[in-house]
């Protein structure tokens, strides 16, 4: 049974979404909230898998209540599942920032909708790497974000346990770009998680990489997680936004030669 808490400051989309739902067996719609403040504290209180969360709300939007909710510090944190009007906006790409786990717009027939929670609920991606490249590739393009290409460094082997730099902080908090303290976790990762993670930006699912790089997909999934946990990312999404603020990979250029 998936949880989902519902959060739209519509009333009407709110009961469209929540008679879906109850109509479909597998779901369990735990609560609605109509603001951001009132999605964090329903959030803690009802503890659903996935929250389905509107962008634009009065008081606290989507993306200040992703963070929070994220940022509270509990076990079992729930997936992000951004609703949104537009695919391409400046709003979603700054809840992909914030650690959401995908997005759907708000004229998704049922079906698809059904098969999007299931999805973020068991962990996958909602939307392929390549979806969020095109999203990120036009934000960063056009803010002038994007920085030289940066390679690797030496870096530590590779160890049972990665632990995120001393300073790191969720990138949510940095509109401006990655911190030092992000770039000097990029320069610390191995070479082998850097070019996971480049083509990991680029669109390639992990067993598109396997293939590529010639190791098990288990092995890409071992050193993507490495990467993302010495970085502080929750997301392959929050990865794709930081390999592209960092210049670690750069929009037109083709893919990275690894």
């Amino acid at each position: 049974m998936v949880k989902v808490l519902i959060v739209d400051d519509q009333v009407l989309i709110r009961a469209g979404m929540a008679a879906i739902l109850r109509a479909a067996p597998g779901y369990e719609v735990v609560g609605e909230a109509c603001d951001g403040v009132e999605a964090v504290t329903m959030a803690a209180l009802t503890e659903p898998d996935v929250v389905l969360m509107d962008i634009r709300m009065p008081d606290m939007d989507g993306i200040a209540a992703t963070r929070a909710i994220l940022g509270s510090g509990r076990e079992n944190l729930p997936r992000i599942l951004i609703l949104t009007t537009f695919d391409m906006d400046q709003y979603v790409y700054e809840a992909l920032r914030a650690g959401a786990d995908g997005f759907v717009l708000k004229d998704t027939p049922p079906e698809r909708l059904l098969a999007a929670l299931k999805a973020v609920a068991d962990g996958d991606t909602l939307f392929s790497s390549t979806v969020t490249r095109r999203l990120v590739q036009a934000y960063v393009t056009a803010t002038g974000l994007d920085g030289e290409p940066q390679g690797p460094g030496p870096g530590p082997g590779p160890g049972p346990v990665a632990t995120p730099a001393p300073g790191l902080v969720p990138r949510s908090r940095r509109p401006d770009g990655p911190s030092s303290a992000e770039r000097a976790a990029l320069a610390a990762l191995t070479t082998r998680e850097t070019d996971v993670l480049r083509l990991v930006a680029t669109g390639l699912s992990n067993g598109e990489i396997a293939e590529r790089l010639v190791v098990s997909e288990g092995t890409v999934k071992t050193h993507l997680n490495r990467a993302m946990a010495k970085l502080n990312l929750s997301s392959r999404a929050q990865a794709v936004v930081l390999a592209y603020e960092s210049g670690l990979v750069v929009a037109g250029q083709p893919q990275p030669q690894v």
